[in-house]
């Protein structure tokens, strides 16, 4: 009767983890390309805009400890994993592990490159940053409910990251070496 009982806790205990993970408001996400035969990935958590102004003058991204710079994604920050030697516009990133922030400015937005990683994306340090891009900035056609961040690959050694959600998609272009 005792091996029930705990058999029993053990399968209720699963089930609330899994049912907790499956309604988190901001889920894991992942986009990945591979370029010149070397993989690239961005791990990062995707929000809902859930009827909330995300990028207006009154946006809720003010809240957050680090703003104007946001983790560009939600829950911990955003990691940029490559296996190539990278150019992001005119920024050297050397192969590895960096976090990713963006820079919401209104004069346009700057992709931020920084060194530290495994850290909460309510924290940033800027003297980690490797550098900061300029990124190009437009609307998308339709509402993007869910954040999403997109890796492509636009032929030989050159990619793109693209970020849309709410109204707006931002973009900066790369190659790998």
């Amino acid at each position: 009767m005792h091996t029930t009982h705990i058999f029993a806790a053990v399968v209720a205990l699963a089930a609330c983890t899994i049912t907790a993970s499956a309604q988190q408001p901001s889920p894991a996400a992942e986009t990945s390309v591979t370029i010149a035969g070397k993989a690239i990935t961005v791990k990062y958590s995707a929000p809902s805009v859930r009827g909330r102004k995300v990028f207006a003058d009154d946006s809720f991204l003010k809240a957050d400890s680090t703003y104007p710079v946001w983790r560009a994604g939600a829950n911990e920050a955003t990691l940029l994993d490559s296996k190539a030697d990278l150019t992001i516009g005119t920024l050297k990133v050397p192969a590895g592990k960096h976090s990713l922030y963006v820079l919401l400015d209104k004069a346009g937005w700057k992709l931020i490159v920084n060194k530290e990683t495994g850290q909460s994306g309510a924290t940033y340090d800027e003297k980690q940053d490797l550098g900061r891009v300029p990124m190009k900035m437009g609307k998308t056609p339709a509402l993007v409910e869910k954040y999403k961040m997109t890796l492509t690959s636009l032929g030989g050694n050159k990619g793109r990251l693209t970020l849309e959600w709410e109204n707006t998609t931002a973009s900066v272009d790369f190659t790998a070496q």
